[in-house]
């Protein structure tokens, strides 16, 4: 019976919702606020907010950890030349948060460092307000990555080498 709840959460939801949780003005304030974040450093932060988990993930009871994961993957985040990307991913059914982060910076940011942008998330999201939460985490993320990771050099222009705006699903 768990199973069946689950399935039938995630597909009330499909991409209109995610796109709702920002509207179109949220989504763009969101998209330049990473532009500007890669201008400090030589990381890329990608953002994905899905509804709901396809219907494979929910039949064989994946995590949102593990679509995170996945989502790492297919949006090329670990395929950076400094191994230094990072996805916050935001899963809407469950309400769950995760941040995907490659070799490169997590050996420099301890886990507990990832959990309190996680829980400042929360906090955020818990009041419906979506878009404050993502763009704090994109400026701690931000931080983290400029710190770590800084342009040497404000002369040369720092490649992007993925894409700024938000991957909705």
């Amino acid at each position: 019976m768990n199973r069946l709840i689950r399935i039938l959460k995630h597909r009330w939801l499909d991409e209109a919702d995610a796109r709702r949780a920002l509207g179109a003005d949220g989504l763009r304030r969101l998209e330049q606020r990473v532009a500007a974040s890669e201008r400090a450093h030589t990381g890329e932060l990608r953002v994905c907010i899905e509804a709901g988990l396809p219907l494979s993930y929910l039949w064989r009871s994946a995590t949102a950890r593990e679509r995170a994961i996945s989502m790492f993957s297919k949006l090329r985040v670990w395929d950076t030349e400094n191994n230094n990307g990072v996805l916050i991913y935001l899963l809407l059914a469950e309400h769950r948060i995760e941040i995907v982060a490659d070799r490169g910076i997590t050996q420099r940011v301890p886990t507990t460092t990832w959990q309190q942008i996680s829980d400042a998330m929360v906090e955020a999201f818990q009041a419906r307000d979506y878009e404050h939460g993502l763009l704090d985490a994109v400026d701690r993320v931000g931080a983290l990555l400029a710190q770590n990771f800084p342009v040497d050099d404000p002369a040369i222009v720092n490649p992007n080498e993925l894409p700024d705006r938000p991957d909705i699903r």
